[in-house]
């Protein structure tokens, strides 16, 4: 999508809204896209059994709340599916030192697409051996990192990249050590139906070996070569927020006829087949993504059947779902500022003229960055009452100098709603904090686990002290005002003015 930074509104010309008609509800929790424990107490949202008013109390806005429960729920449901294969979280979608040991308690794998992702998860105790590192542009001390952990798998992605990992795991080898198990990334060429940015599996674009050109076999071919290197097996993604798994059906296709290539050309039974993530998740309540267990019985089937028809045995497979387990169960809890009516159309046109609520609230693009990125839809509440007025068209904007800080772009609240009030953006679990940002120097917000009623802070707010802490300058200044340092909402949470 190629849009004016200002957005499409511009002379007389009034784009439609997306909200469509008002819901019958202003504030229903679709389940489908809010928390498994997300439920309305007289009229206040609740989530893992706590007040989100209480939450925003101590812990201030935003806040990241995360569904503990409805998390490792979701892991649990992929290893389910995949009971005969290798699930590995895709820690980009949000990893910290806590995330990291659920997922080392339940059983799962993890990847990691740089080393300080790497470097997190074995601080944190995660096993190396369940670890496989990503990236197409792993630097030498990234590689150096992976091969000294004895990580389970470095996937490979280009040719340059062989060349650098090739004398560390000599060395290794040559200290006694087994050789360096890796993957080779193949670009299928499968075009999912996603957003251009996040769509990896076509040829034009910077992961993989192509399999049209006959890079990935001879990729494999080189691996295969090479003593102090172990090719275990293939790997491919086609890309993420995938609703239909056509998609990886046809990618389970094509790797399955390059494990038959590789056969033919070395004799070579490669053992794994890792055919990556991309679940998508509901954001709306009209998305309907497919099921762990669908998904898990239609990839099999495809490469159970390929594999027959190449005569060859069948790997073990594995998946790589991130998104699918984090993004559901978190909520970002922000506290309405300004509200602002701005009139559509021009003065004096037909009907009466339509009217949208800028409601501004008190982060934005720097702790939720999809929308402007991706053009991603959200839905949100108001979170600490319910209203019986009637609804008005609103779009939920942050506080940054930049017109395409928007949040939620057309949606229907409360016409009452007002500064002090809170409102919850659901399912912003993955690639929300992930990618937050210091723009305009607000900080980035704490994550805040919640389970059973029970509330603890796994990653605690960043204040302008560590910000300052990098300027040069500023080192040693403390932040000119606490307030500022350690921010909390104006209002009590919930209250209004």
């Amino acid at each position: 999508m190629r849009a004016h930074p200002a957005g499409p509104l511009h002379g007389t010309i009034t784009p439609p809204t997306a909200a469509g008609a008002p819901p019958e509800e202003l504030g229903a929790l679709d389940p489908h896209v809010w928390p498994r424990s997300a439920t309305r107490v007289d009229g206040e949202l609740h989530l893992g059994g706590r007040a989100v008013t209480d939450l925003a109390r101590a812990h201030g806005t935003p806040l990241f709340v995360l569904d503990e429960e409805d998390f490792r729920g979701r892991a649990a449901e992929f290893a389910a599916a995949f009971d005969d294969a290798d699930v590995h979280y895709a820690s980009k979608a949000f990893l910290c030192g806590q995330v990291a040991r659920w997922i080392a308690d339940d059983g799962l794998h993890l990847d990691a697409c740089s080393g300080n992702e790497l470097a997190l998860a074995l601080a944190a105790g995660f096993p190396a051996e369940r670890i496989a590192l990503h990236g197409n542009n792993k630097s030498l001390v990234e590689l150096q990192l992976a091969v000294d952990s004895g990580i389970g798998h470095v996937v490979l992605d280009s040719f340059d990249e062989i060349e650098r990992l090739v004398p560390m795991a000599e060395k290794r080898v040559a200290d006694g050590g087994a050789p360096v198990p890796v993957l080779i990334r193949a670009t299928v060429g499968i075009e999912a139906h996603t957003h251009e940015f996040i769509a990896t599996a076509h040829e034009d674009q910077k992961f993989g070996f192509s399999l049209a050109t006959g890079d990935a076999l001879t990729a494999a071919v080189r691996v295969i070569r090479e003593p102090a290197l172990r090719l275990a097996g293939l790997h491919s993604h086609i890309g993420s927020q995938i609703f239909d798994t056509a998609g990886f059906e046809a990618a389970a296709h094509r790797v399955v006829g390059l494990l038959g290539q590789v056969h033919q050309a070395t004799g070579e039974v490669l053992s794994e087949l890792n055919l990556g993530g991309g679940f998508g998740i509901a954001y709306l309540p009209e998305d309907d993504p497919v099921s762990p267990a669908d998904v898990a019985t239609r990839l099999r089937a495809v490469v159970a059947a390929e594999c027959a028809q190449l005569g060859l045995p069948v790997p073990r497979l594995a998946v790589e779902p991130g998104r699918a387990i984090a993004g559901p169960g978190t909520v970002t809890l922000y506290e309405i500022g300004t509200i602002k009516p701005v009139r559509l159309g021009a003065s004096g046109s037909p009907g009466a003229p339509q009217v949208r609520n800028y409601v501004s609230v008190d982060g934005g693009m720097s702790d939720n960055i999809r929308t402007a990125l991706y053009d991603a839809a959200y839905t949100c509440v108001l979170a600490n009452r319910v209203s019986e007025a009637p609804p008005a068209l609103c779009r939920v904007v942050g506080k940054h100098c930049e017109s395409g800080d928007i949040l939620v772009r057309d949606l229907w609240l409360p016409s009452d709603v007002q500064p002090g009030d809170l409102l919850a953006v659901a399912a912003t679990g993955a690639y929300c904090w992930s990618m937050a940002n210091n723009y305009n120097y607000l900080l980035k917000p704490p994550v805040v686990a919640v389970r059973d009623g029970a509330a603890r802070e796994i990653v605690r707010r960043q204040t302008l002290t560590d910000v300052f802490a990098l300027d040069a300058v500023l080192a040693d200044r403390p932040a000119p005002s606490p307030a500022l340092d350690q921010p909390a909402p104006e209002h009590p949470a919930g209250a209004t003015s």
